[in-house]
């Protein structure tokens, strides 16, 4: 293991998010709030360790697969740690795990909230809480990458972080792939909020929901969520929270005018149409309670698409739905977004790869010499991205399992309990019952929060990091 490296990468994690709190700092200080203090003094404490650390040179820069699943875990667990300290010392989040759980839940996108008072808090830390949507959405050692001299290695750090079952390098460097991927999710973000200006929205809440739409996250600021903006605003939520779902490598063929090549996405093609189907039966499903078709197809595509895509923002209390729209958000809640998106849950990809091996292994069934391969996207998938895929969904059931075990010890209905690990380790943040739109996750013990801490670190690393980080086989010296 090269413990070197490892916390040579570290100390360039606390120097980037110290640099970032300035954002929050001059937040606080245009608004004229105390906090900025609190947030001055673990934006110099973060730059000054992380600066202390880096001075040491390494004398070993290679990064294998093992070290690049540690790096990844223990950043993310660090990122969570030291975005933490603002709200725990300025005392809005008086509680150390309700601090780290808002700040996990904020970084890994979930958009799950202990608060009970989100108008509440200071203006400065409620821009910091929607800035860990923006800054995790793309992932900060994807950011480090693009802004830092780089190795050959650095792509297995890359693949750990990233979401999917497969991650390639779009351009010959992973630090030229790296700052085309921010490239395009800075464009798209700059592009929401100047919308979102335009139709009238305040420029605070522009910046914060804009955040929270980018890195599919679902962090408002106001205690109804997104009810109170105008149907203009809703609607191009709607429409953004759709494209940050999507793969980013579409986006990279756009770019570099490669249309043959997005014509072939598979994975975009069947995540529309999940989406666009998903729609229709919700607006069905509640067209009888809304009694207006306008505003039933608007709350169906919004909740649908805030779902589907793990972002979590709410026009209307789907807890009140009926039974088939609510099994329609649960089901889209374990589908996802497209890999490669800032986007949680299971993964369209992997839907479709299982989907795929299932109706392979009917076949062979009734033609027991047939050899047939499989392909995504005009490719042939490889086995051992089969493998990682099918370990992938064996590793999500246990874990899922083993929290559900843990939260129902709380004494919720099973509803609440369920969802709750749901959205947490889908990264979605509302649930149903106790965890829905208008509820929150305060109720929950110590031991309970600790664990969805865990599943969304878990979930939004796609599992292996954090279970190679706690196995014992990983820290043996061979």
């Amino acid at each position: 293991m090269n413990y070197g490296k490892i916390v040579h990468i570290l100390g360039s994690l606390l120097q980037v998010e110290g640099f970032l709190l300035a954002l929050p700092l001059l937040v606080a200080l245009l608004y004229g709030e105390k906090c900025w203090m609190h947030l001055a003094i673990v934006m110099v404490g973060a730059i000054v360790i992380g600066t202390l650390i880096r001075m040491k040179k390494v004398k070993r820069t290679q990064i294998h697969a093992k070290e690049g699943f540690v790096i990844t875990a223990l950043s993310w667990l660090l990122l969570s740690l030291v975005g933490a300290l603002p709200f725990w010392i300025s005392g809005e989040i008086p509680d150390f795990t309700d601090a780290y759980f808002e700040s996990a839940s904020g970084f890994t996108t979930t958009g799950a909230s202990i608060l009970t008072d989100i108008e509440a808090m200071s203006h400065g830390l409620l821009f910091w809480r929607s800035l860990t949507h923006w800054i995790g959405g793309m992932g900060v050692l994807v950011f480090i990458l693009a802004v830092l001299p780089s190795n050959a290695d650095d792509m297995n750090i890359m693949k750990a972080e990233s979401p999917g079952p497969s991650v390639e390098k779009m351009l010959p460097k992973v630090r030229q792939t790296a700052m085309v991927l921010y490239s395009i999710y800075l464009g798209l973000t700059v592009l929401n909020i100047l919308l979102l200006m335009i139709f009238g929205m305040p420029i605070f809440d522009s910046f914060c929901l804009a955040f929270g739409a980018a890195g599919t996250g679902g962090f408002g600021v106001r205690n109804d969520s997104i009810a109170s903006y105008s149907p203009a605003c809703q609607i191009i939520l709607t429409i953004f929270m759709f494209l940050f779902g999507v793969n980013f490598k579409l986006y990279f063929l756009i770019i570099f005018r490669k249309f043959k090549d997005v014509l072939k996405s598979e994975e975009v093609l069947v995540y529309t149409i999940i989406y666009v189907v998903s729609v229709g039966f919700v607006t069905f499903g509640i067209l009888s309670d809304v009694g207006n078709f306008g505003t039933a197809l608007r709350d169906g595509a919004f909740q649908v698409a805030s779902v589907m895509t793990t972002t979590g923002y709410a026009t209307a209390d789907f807890n009140l739905w009926g039974s088939m729209p609510k099994a329609i958000m649960v089901m889209v809640m374990f589908i996802g977004a497209c890999a490669g998106s800032t986007g949680g849950g299971m993964k369209v990809s992997r839907w479709i790869l299982w989907f795929k091996q299932l109706k392979c292994e009917l076949s062979h069934f009734l033609h027991p010499r047939s050899v047939k391969k499989i392909r995504l996207e005009g490719k042939t998938v490889d086995g051992e991205t089969l493998r990682t895929t099918n370990v992938y969904l064996m590793a999500y059931v246990l874990v899922f399992g083993v929290s559900l075990l843990l939260i129902s010890f709380d004494g919720f209905d099973l509803e609440s309990t369920f969802t709750a690990v749901a959205a947490t380790q889908n990264n979605i943040g509302p649930g149903l019952g106790v965890v829905g739109p208008t509820g929150g996750y305060s109720a929950f013990s110590i031991l309970s929060k600790w664990v969805m801490i865990f599943d969304m670190i878990a979930g939004r690393l796609e599992l292996f990091p954090m279970l190679i980080l706690f196995a014992p086989s990983t820290w043996k010296r061979r």
